[in-house]
């Protein structure tokens, strides 16, 4: 069994590589002068790991033709990241369903799939194959309790995101609580935890994926109102879109840390080794 990758998740994909102990093949790279991807994956092996996060369409696209690339191999495919994973049913008529329009396009030549922290679980029915979503929230735990924090509170930026925030403060026994939104008036809302004070405390914004990063720049501000001592965001998918990166640092967050399932300046975290784990069972 060897790994291979598309070209943006080249880091991740020699992680897992090397937590399996196992090679990486080599894979060319290119374009027509119309616009069109190729690729050439040199001597695939007869079984593969396929790494490939799709944050842009090129990036889709490229995982698609390295699939059809690996033609006659046993294939797992691994998507740290999904896009399009958001909308898992229709709003209006005449909208698709994007995630299940996208998840059918994994089926052929694919024997297996692996997510990491997939936004909405209910994609995973769409597959055509066997799915796996796997969690790397105790390794953002990991990372917070490296930092060495005074009395951190975790928090979810909404209820939604509450039990990826207990998996994370589960690893040093920490607080957890989500963000609660309450309108003041027809103009002011007062973002602030739930149940417990932020008050002198170093407090972590934790998400599976933080985009514009506008919530979270909102509430920083409004937590060190509160008496938060120190503001830090940590996501798994850091999609950071529109400049967001900048926007957090403005806000006060002390530090924004992501994970290597989409590779930035800023990912501290890898999920190769929940990956590499998931794959040998």
């Amino acid at each position: 069994m060897k790994v291979v990758s598309t070209e943006k998740s080249q880091v991740l994909a020699s992680r897992i590589a090397g937590a399996l102990g196992t090679g990486i093949v080599d894979v060319k790279f290119s374009q027509f002068p119309d616009g069109e991807l190729c690729l050439a994956a040199v001597a695939p092996d007869d079984e593969m790991v396929i790494v490939g996060s799709t944050p842009d369409n090129d990036s889709l696209v490229q995982l698609l033709l390295l699939i059809d690339a690996c033609e006659g191999s046993k294939n797992h495919l691994v998507l740290p990241y999904m896009g399009y994973a958001r909308q898992d049913k229709k709003f209006r008529d005449g909208e698709p369903i994007s995630a299940r329009a996208i998840a059918r396009l994994f089926t052929h030549h694919v024997a297996d799939c692996i997510t990491v922290n997939i936004h909405e679980p209910d994609v995973l029915k769409y597959f055509g194959v066997p799915t796996k979503n796997i969690s790397v929230g105790k390794d953002v735990g990991r990372y917070i309790e490296s930092m060495d924090l005074s009395d951190p509170l975790i928090l979810a930026p909404d209820d939604g995101a509450l039990a990826f925030a207990g998996d994370v403060a589960s690893v040093g026994g920490w607080d957890y609580d989500y963000l609660d939104k309450t309108r003041l008036s027809g103009s002011e809302v007062k973002i602030a935890p739930k149940k417990l004070s932020s008050a002198s405390r170093s407090v972590v914004i934790v998400d599976d994926i933080i985009s514009t990063g506008g919530t979270i720049a909102t509430a920083a501000g409004m937590l060190y109102l509160q008496g938060a001592k120190d503001v830090y965001a940590a996501c798994v998918h850091g999609v950071l879109i529109g400049g967001a990166y900048s926007h957090l640092k403005v806000s006060g967050i002390r530090e924004i840390i992501c994970s290597d399932t989409i590779e930035r300046g800023c990912s501290r975290i890898s999920a190769a080794s929940c990956i590499a784990a998931a794959l040998k069972h």
